[in-house]
């Protein structure tokens, strides 16, 4: 076993550890934490390894997060479809905006990612009675039940999160001792 994945594993037990300590306020942060940390991953993979400075790296994790929370909100849809469709919708809007930003290069890459967050934001705010601009909305608690698993919950929140998180660590890892990650680090030294 190499001593990064020994790291990532003395991590991951530590989390499952604290689970069983810290009271029912610690878990609410610390679930949050660790979602916030799987984006800090994705945003590392991208500049860390790629050399990709993006100002607009909150659109996609706001995409999801509104797919999911409108389709609940308006479409009366449950937690598990809604989150294919949180999933689907940030998808699609990095696609769309890596279609296009991908084809610019240094600070003109940085521009067009600030110009779509921009975009993303403004639209957020113009559709207020929608989105309920930058309050954005709660999603009742009844809905809150993935797999019967109520995440209203602090302990199974603080699962959800612990798996999520573990899940996208060890991919991440995974991903950059790969070939593709070495691509990604030749990418950034020598783009061309």
């Amino acid at each position: 076993m190499s001593r990064e994945l020994a790291l990532h594993l003395a991590l991951i037990l530590l989390l499952f550890v604290l689970h069983f300590v810290l009271p029912d306020y610690h878990h609410g942060n610390l679930a949050r934490i660790m979602v916030l940390a799987v984006y800090a991953m994705a945003y590392n993979v991208m500049f860390g390894y790629a050399g990709l400075l993006s100002l607009g790296h909150a659109m996609f994790f706001c995409a999801g997060m509104y797919g999911m929370g409108l389709s609940i909100r308006l479409l009366e849809m449950s937690a598990v479809s809604s989150l294919l469709i949180g999933l689907m919708t940030s998808t699609a809007l990095s696609l769309l905006v890596g279609v296009l930003a991908l084809r610019t290069v240094g600070v003109a890459f940085m521009i067009v990612t600030l110009m779509f967050s921009q975009s993303v934001f403004l639209t957020i705010l113009y559709f207020n009675p929608l989105t309920r601009g930058d309050e954005g909305f709660v999603i009742p608690q009844a809905v809150r039940q993935i797999a019967g698993l109520d995440l209203s919950d602090p302990a199974n929140r603080y699962f959800a999160a612990f798996i999520l998180f573990s899940i996208c660590l060890l991919a991440s890892l995974n991903l950059v001792r790969a070939r593709t990650g070495k691509v990604l680090i030749a990418i950034r030294e020598n783009e061309e």
